[in-house]
């Protein structure tokens, strides 16, 4: 054989893997979308994460992402979820609150998409039904919004001699004046009095709590917002910092340091909202998932936090509590 065709031949050889390898199919691209922000939501992406491992996806491997954080800033969402669906992504979590599936499916109707909502989807627009969410849209509904008269019923059990309640809340959150009204209704059947208070930004919290303190309210309830629950650590120590017994809708504020808190697992949402949108990579429709609403709700009391309120936790309460925290 002449040298110049068997350097031809080397060539074609070396040159085929390369080009089969170039005609693989690209990795799908996930969009993740959240109203948060995304150093304190680290663990949340974690949990995203795990689910999508349980159906064999691992970010980096075999699947990319993209990812795009509002910083509670809800106003930036529509721009974002326009990019990712711009951005041609296979599907998008969109997480962080009702915000960002409202957003995104304000902007596709045909890209998938996989919220996390607190407030009640239906009521929202989020789908059609729980069971048959129909479009190109389900995920998981934490019903946050739904249990402020039981958090307010846990508050009273308390603090029995409480006429007063404060309730902090994002009057902008879409799901906000719902919550409210169910509040109000579940005060009025305890005998309470409800104040709702409204802080869209981290400048309005110290006024906020310095009116539970001036008008002598004996508890603060906090209200569902991704925003709010960005800031917890600022919110938890503005309630120590006044002495305020504070109810809050997630078990992240107890660990934190907020008194007591009652709520579905968030982690185990955004692991199902990572699970589903495996689900769809594997060629499954958003409309034949049923929207997940959580089954399990847990009671935390931090004991520390009591104690240096001054706080005597009744015997009944502790034993209704999932954990308790020294």
């Amino acid at each position: 054989m002449k040298r110049r065709d068997f350097m031809a031949q080397l060539c074609a050889a070396i040159a085929w893997p390369v080009a089969a390898r170039g005609q693989q199919p690209a990795m799908p691209v996930i969009g993740f979308l959240s109203g948060r922000s995304p150093a304190e939501s680290e663990y949340l992406v974690g949990a995203f994460r795990t689910g999508l491992n349980e159906l064999g996806y691992v970010e980096g491997r075999n699947v990319n992402a993209e990812y795009r954080w509002a910083d509670g800033h809800y106003e930036r969402l529509p721009a974002l979820a326009a990019e990712l669906v711009g951005r041609r992504v296979a599907v998008i979590a969109a997480t962080g609150g009702s915000v960002s599936g409202l957003a995104a499916k304000a902007v596709t109707q045909t890209t998938p998409i996989i919220f996390s909502s607190g407030g009640d989807a239906v009521k929202l627009g989020l789908v059609a039904s729980l069971n048959r969410p129909g479009g190109n849209v389900t995920g998981v509904n934490l019903i946050f919004g739904a249990l402020g008269a039981k958090r307010l019923e846990l508050l009273r059990d308390l603090i029995p001699q409480a006429t007063a309640i404060a309730m902090l809340v994002n009057l902008n959150y879409p799901s906000a004046s719902t919550e409210v009204q169910e509040a109000e209704a579940g005060a009025r059947s305890l005998g309470l009095q409800l104040h709702v208070l409204n802080a869209t930004a981290e400048s309005e919290f110290q006024r906020a709590f310095a009116a539970v303190v001036a008008q002598k309210m004996a508890g603060l309830l906090v209200g569902d917002d991704p925003f709010l629950q960005s800031r917890r650590d600022q919110l938890v120590q503005l309630a120590a910092l006044h002495a305020i017994p504070a109810i809050y809708f997630s078990r992240d504020f107890s660990d934190a340091g907020g008194l007591m808190s009652y709520g579905p697992s968030i982690i185990d949402a955004y692991r199902l909202v990572g699970f589903y949108t495996a689900r769809v990579l594997k060629g499954e429709k958003p409309a034949d998932l049923p929207v997940i609403q959580p089954t399990k709700f847990e009671l935390v009391i931090n004991l520390k936090t009591a104690k240096a309120l001054g706080l005597d936790v009744p015997p009944t309460l502790l034993a209704r509590a999932d954990e308790v925290i020294e």
